[in-house]
């Protein structure tokens, strides 16, 4: 039996990604790699206005502007793997990368993501099955805060995981978010 929930859970994880995927390479389409100009400061942001939102929308239950709680998941994951784009390579002053090069390093993150995944669902098994999406919510917020923590202090750290670290982390609490809303 659980060997078929890994596999789901893999099967789903895989989905997420694929459709974020989807959504990262239109936006290519039409805005290029945009992204790139952003400093590592203003991706945090970025994040943390996805993330906010998403909280705001628990605690409301509504939504003024008609988008859900689900599209602000998949920005986060996004948001998550351009930030570990950006970490690599750090911010441009104008955008240096094609569609096709933005995408080679987005499905190297997005890899690197499930296989973190994986490892840490063997050790945890299957208890993010268990929790409840808006703990995925606040845990987001407390990575995020975490890396504007490292960000203050020039990405020092004394014992605490880094910034990547973080990264990949909201991307695998967004990713199960969204599995869980699409169910």
């Amino acid at each position: 039996m659980a060997k078929q929930i890994e596999a789901s859970t893999d099967q789903e994880f895989e989905q997420v990604m694929a459709e974020c995927r989807s959504l990262f390479a239109k936006k290519l389409a039409d805005y290029g790699a945009s992204w790139r100009l952003l400093r590592p400061a203003s991706l945090t942001d970025q994040l943390l206005i996805k993330a906010k939102r998403i909280r705001s929308l628990e605690i409301k239950g509504q939504s003024l502007v008609g988008e859900g709680i689900r599209p602000e998941f998949i920005a986060l994951i996004n948001y998550g793997i351009v930030g570990l784009i950006q970490l690599d390579r750090g911010f441009a002053d104008h955008v240096d990368i094609s569609a096709d090069d933005a995408l080679k390093l987005y499905d190297s993150h997005a890899a690197e993501a499930l296989a973190l995944m994986q490892r840490k669902n063997h050790d945890y098994d299957e208890a993010w099955r268990l929790m409840r999406v808006s703990s995925y919510t606040d845990f987001i917020l407390t990575k995020i805060e975490r890396v504007k923590e490292i960000e203050d202090n020039r990405g020092c750290t004394i014992v605490s995981e880094g910034i990547a670290s973080n990264y990949m982390d909201i991307i695998n609490y967004a990713v199960f978010g969204a599995i869980k809303l699409a169910q």
